[in-house]
C-alpha cells in the first residue's frame, strides 16, 4: 500500500473524480464545489458537494452493496430514530473512471463524538435512545422505499 491508501485493493478517489462523476451523471450539481471529508471510516471515501450534499464512494468492492442497501433502508429507519439520518438523494452508476455504484446524500451537520467534545453521560443517553429507536422499528414489517415503488 502507498501513501493514503487503507486497503491493498482500494480504488483511489479524489475531488477531480467526484467532479467528473457528478458532471457526467447529475449535471444539475456540476457547478458545486467538491472537497474531501476527513473520516475514520475505511470502506467509503466521503466528499462534500456544495454545502448541503455529500458524495460517498466505496473504496473497496466489499463495500459496494452498502450503496443500494442504504438507499433503500435509511429513509425507512429514519422515521423511527431520534437523530438526523443522511437522506439518500441519488445513486450514481459505474463510469469509465470508477467501477462501482456510488451515492449522493443530504449532508447532516454535526460533529463526530470524541473525547473532549462530548459529555459521556449525554452520549450514553443519546446512544440508548438511538438503540431503542432501532429496536422499535419492526424491520420485518417495513418495506423499503424502493421496494414499495416497484
Amino acid at each position: 500500500m502507498s501513501g493514503g491508501q487503507m486497503h491493498k485493493d482500494e480504488v483511489r478517489t479524489d475531488s477531480a473524480l467526484v467532479r467528473r462523476l457528478v458532471a457526467g451523471q447529475f449535471p444539475q450539481w456540476a457547478d458545486r464545489p467538491v472537497r474531501p471529508v476527513p473520516s475514520g471510516g475505511t470502506d467509503n471515501a466521503i466528499y462534500r458537494l456544495g454545502d448541503d450534499l455529500a458524495v460517498r464512494l466505496p473504496r473497496i468492492e466489499s463495500a459496494v452493496d452498502q450503496v443500494e442497501f442504504e438507499h433503500e433502508w435509511l429513509p425507512v429507519l429514519a422515521r423511527h430514530l431520534p437523530v438526523a439520518v443522511p437522506e439518500p438523494c441519488v445513486v450514481g452508476r459505474p463510469a469509465v473512471s470508477y467501477p462501482w455504484s456510488w451515492a449522493v446524500y443530504r449532508w447532516v451537520d454535526g460533529e463526530h463524538p470524541a473525547e473532549g467534545n462530548t459529555d459521556p453521560r449525554r452520549f450514553a443517553a443519546d446512544l440508548g435512545e438511538l438503540v431503542a429507536g432501532l429496536r422499535r422499528a419492526d424491520t420485518a414489517a417495513l418495506v423499503p422505499v424502493t421496494a414499495a415503488a416497484r
